[in-house]
């Protein structure tokens, strides 16, 4: 007979008295029965937890004493197993991470890939590999799927119908990324309807509460058997609740089989006595119904799958209690909840946790000294005790109380609300009154902070932080880890190394302030140097530039920085994943960059831009120039034409001064981009998706590149052809056209401005007159010498257009101003300061230059009698001029030589000593 029998019966006669004699509650609850009873009667002794939880880890650490198992057989992806090593150089909480950019055997495009899996002090987990490493003769096999099945069989695992919790997306919260969890002893109800019941009828608010409130505080002083029938029994409810067939019930199925297969190989490999090991998972699979469960199983062998060709790297990263609760979908402030009661349970006394030799942080101490193990004995029914017995809850502790009460109106009043003792003592009242409506003896961390919420908060946050916010740093804070010096990858190492010369604490999360003064002190070169090269890699928070800037061509003689490492250690361990320094993972980010499938030709300069600033030399950017030429010649649009144009010259400059010769794939950029924009600009001008600013960039680069172009063997008239070629019907690209024109004398001013001025007259033309006007404002670029005239225009649709047609434009033109304010503004501005008057007395009396009569035409001078010293000249000396008259064809004769104008005589007469001076100059 089993020993449950007896609770078995109760639950079957209280199933047929809720259900009206119905099966299915009837199955339920006896199979929960079953499900202990099997996993108490199998050989290799399982251990159920619950990730993070204060009670697992208690439970934990006596039964480690007691038992001193030889083998602990832990639920974590296998392999993992080396980063357990390197956990005692890191200040808990902490995630083993294993990393993947290069893939093969995964859908392209979903890298890269992250499984992160978080440790904390207050953990079962914890405990047993403490334990494992610290005791000789003791070894840890981690026997969950490897890291390749876990995204093998992701699929599988997206749907989870589960509702998670709210979480805030703060600093903090990121540190894990989007790294897929690995969830250990995850007892979550799978159906929503469950929960909202339990919350309900629990007068409670969300999941954690209610789980802290029922399961952790009665199972924190229960002996091991208690502990280990009750959360077994939570793991089968759970487990039976959930639907058959269902996607994530199949994974975790799989996931089982794959465990005993493991610890089966295992235990033939080595040997070991079961009844020397402990098998640690989560309280969920402690009850697996699959048939390969057990030691004694019967079931055919399970077939585990080979793993992909995808290099995996492994490290590990800082994590915090924000960033546990954000990855698992728990509570806000729960996990800093369940650190505080691990820690006032230790301080409690009776219980010694295991810790790392060498750990950082906090205050542990190892094991202590060995004591016999204890024999285990048969299993007793505890829960029928344990359900049917209310849990000794503890009384009121008013000084605990008061202290929180106490130390949350001094927090509110630093950080902006006007808190005051009274606020304090309503506090302490209301949390007593909360317990009490919600069936409590105790308050409750949560009844404090709704407490403290109600009567601090008030209305609105003033501060930074809310009252919650606080009450979680309060009781324990949101507690954040660091990875050790020696736990780094060797290029976070190096990165430490090569910072160290500035005497910052690169393990402080603090920001810090730190100035270079490259004159005075060239060794901080290096320092500068990594700086720019970080920023470039790392998200924008963790250095930010205040003074100095690196651009192409210059370099700053001081900088200013502030530093903010310490809060991105796990971006840096991630950039160890890449390569051994800073400087390979830059220049394989930027070929990746230049030769991505969706590139184009301004990328690629862009990335010839960063290789020139942060890498050096002529290697790298020469390569990354020639996959530029490479993507501007394939180009079938004209989309990127404004980027290409802004990159190529800022590079031609740099070149051209810095250089004493252009680069190849310089020259061959240009002639490419020449011919290429040629072949292209008759079709963008017709083409409607093209718009004017693209249009405006191609002539841009044929015209401000002409010279060089020719120079390197492009011909003109490839230019000519393709202007002539071109018939747009968008009026902005109409205008382009026309300053196109005129720029390759097609069409001269005059012209240009006769058209524009037919367009103000006609009627019908008058509403589309701002589009041409907006064309010529781009064609600034292309043909700056247009400058007079595009004020001119501008000036006369300000004059005489409609308020209904000018008022509409004003915002488009703004726009377009602002937009490409470097470019086309300051050449407007000067030239309209050369046109306008400079003061407002003169404008009363100014005429714009293009309102002014002409002035009339000069009589005509006999052409018979040349005046002048210079005629003089050439009368005496006519070889020059005979030969000039005979290579133009002229046959006219020579007249004679006086002076005609009064005015040059009489100044000759009065300055005698200059036309001498010249007449000895040419040996007259």
């Amino acid at each position: 007979m089993s020993s449950f029998d007896a609770l078995r019966g109760q639950l079957l006669d209280a199933a047929a008295a809720f259900s009206g004699g119905g099966d299915v509650l009837a199955g339920i609850l006896s199979g929960m029965v079953d499900d202990v009873d099997r996993m108490l009667r199998e050989d290799l002794e399982i251990f159920p937890v619950c990730h993070h939880s204060p009670a697992s880890a208690l439970a934990m650490t006596r039964r480690l004493r007691d038992k001193r198992p030889k083998v602990v057989y832990l639920e974590l992806c296998e392999d993992m197993r080396p980063l357990l090593d390197e956990l005692r150089n890191c200040r808990l909480p902490v995630a083993l991470q294993a990393f993947a950019t290069q893939l093969d055997g995964f859908p392209a495009g979903s890298g890269p890939l992250s499984v992160i899996a978080p440790v904390t002090e207050a953990s079962a987990e914890y405990q047993a590999i403490a334990y494992a490493l610290d005791t000789p003769g003791v070894e840890i096999v981690l026997v969950d799927r490897s890291v390749d099945h876990v995204f093998q069989w992701l699929p599988q695992e997206t749907d989870d119908p589960a509702p998670r919790e709210q979480d805030t997306q703060g600093e903090e919260t990121a540190l894990h990324g989007d790294a897929v969890g690995v969830e250990i002893g995850d007892l979550r109800p799978r159906f929503a309807e469950l929960e909202k019941h339990l919350l309900h009828h629990g007068k409670v608010r969300h999941w954690s509460e209610w789980w802290d409130q029922y399961v952790e505080q009665p199972l924190t002083g229960a002996d091991y058997d208690t502990y280990r029938q009750a959360m077994a029994l939570i793991g089968s409810l759970f487990r039976r609740l959930r639907p058959d067939g269902h996607d994530r019930l199949i994974a975790d199925e799989e996931r089982e089989r794959y465990m005993w297969t493991r610890i089966r190989e295992h235990l033939s490999e080595s040997g070991a006595d079961p009844a020397e090991c402990l098998y640690v998972c989560g309280a969920f699979h402690a009850v697996s119904t699959v048939a390969e469960f057990g030691l004694r199983s019967e079931a055919p062998p399970y077939t585990i799958a080979p793993r992909t060709g995808t290099r995996w790297l492994y490290g590990l990263i800082p994590s915090s209690h924000s960033a546990i609760e954000a990855q698992f979908g728990l509570a806000q402030g729960s996990v800093s909840i369940a650190a505080a009661t691990w820690a006032k349970a230790v301080r409690r006394g009776g219980v010694t946790p295991y810790r790392l030799e060498g750990q950082q942080g906090g205050r542990g101490k190892r094991g202590g000294k060995a004591a016999p193990p204890v024999a285990a004995e048969p299993a007793a029914d505890r829960l029928s005790g344990f359900l049917a017995t209310p849990p000794a809850l503890d009384g009121l502790d008013e000084d605990e109380l008061r202290g929180w009460c106490v130390d949350i109106v001094r927090l509110a009043r630093r950080n902006g609300y006007l808190a005051s003792t009274a606020d304090a003592i309503a506090v302490f009242e209301t949390s007593i009154l909360l317990a009490g409506l919600r069936g409590r003896a105790r308050p409750t961390p949560y009844d404090f902070a709704d407490a403290a919420v109600t009567c601090i908060e008030k209305d609105v946050v003033p501060g930074r932080r809310d009252v919650r916010r606080l009450c979680e740093i309060l009781l324990g804070g949101d507690k954040i880890g660091m990875v050790g010096y020696d736990a780094l990858p060797p290029l976070a190492r190096d990165v430490y190394d090569r910072l160290e010369p500035l005497g910052l604490d690169l393990t402080r999360r603090t920001q810090q302030r730190v100035l270079l003064d490259l004159r005075a002190d060239p060794e901080l070169e290096p320092c500068s140097d990594l700086l720019w090269t970080l920023r470039y890699l790392l998200p924008g928070g963790a250095l930010r530039p205040i003074m100095g800037a690196r651009r192409l061509g210059e370099r700053p003689i001081q900088e200013s920085w502030d530093v903010a490492l310490g809060r991105h250690q796990r971006e840096i361990v991630e950039l160890g994943y890449e390569g051994v320094t800073v400087e390979q993972v830059l220049e394989q980010r930027l070929r990746r960059k230049a030769w991505d499938p969706q590139a184009t030709a301004g990328a690629a300069l862009a990335a010839v831009e960063d290789a020139i600033l942060f890498v050096g030399g002529r290697r790298l950017p020469g390569e990354l120039g020639a996959r530029a030429v490479e993507l501007l010649a394939a180009e079938r649009t004209v989309d990127d034409a404004p980027e290409v144009l802004r990159r190529i010259r800022r590079l031609l400059t740099y070149y051209r001064a810095s250089e004493p010769e252009l680069p190849a794939w310089c020259e061959d950029f240009v002639t490419a981009g020449y011919s290429h924009y040629c072949t292209l600009l008759p079709t963008a001008f017709a083409d409607d998706d093209t718009g004017a600013r693209q249009v405006g960039a191609m002539l841009g680069f044929l015209f401000t590149l002409e010279s060089l172009a020719l120079s390197l063997g492009c011909d003109r008239a490839q230019l000519e052809l393709a202007v002539r070629q071109s018939h747009p019907q968008d009026p902005a690209k109409v205008a382009l056209l026309w300053a196109a024109q005129t720029q390759l004398g097609l069409l001269t001013r005059d012209e240009l401005r006769v058209r524009c001025d037919e367009l103000l007259a006609n009627p019908l033309v008058v509403p589309a007159y701002p589009l041409y006007v907006s064309g010529f404002v781009q064609a600034l670029e292309p043909v700056p010498g247009l400058a007079p005239f595009v004020v001119e225009a501008l000036s006369k649709a300000f004059a005489r257009l409609p308020d209904p047609v000018l008022l509409p434009w004003l915002p488009t033109l703004i726009c377009t101003l602002r937009q490409h304010a470097p470019e086309l503004v300051p050449v407007l501005v000067r030239e309209a300061g050369r046109t306008f008057p400079g003061t407002l007395p003169e404008l009363d009396a100014w005429t714009p230059p293009w309102e002014r009569p002409a002035s009339p035409a000069r009589a005509a001078r006999a052409a018979a009698a040349p005046s002048g010293p210079v005629s003089t000249l050439l009368a005496r000396h006519p070889g020059a001029c005979d030969a000039v008259a005979a290579l133009l064809g002229c046959t006219a004769e020579w007249g004679s030589t006086g002076h005609g104008h009064d005015e040059v005589a009489s100044l000759l007469d009065r300055h005698p000593a200059t036309t001498g001076a010249v007449a000895a100059l040419l040996g007259a």
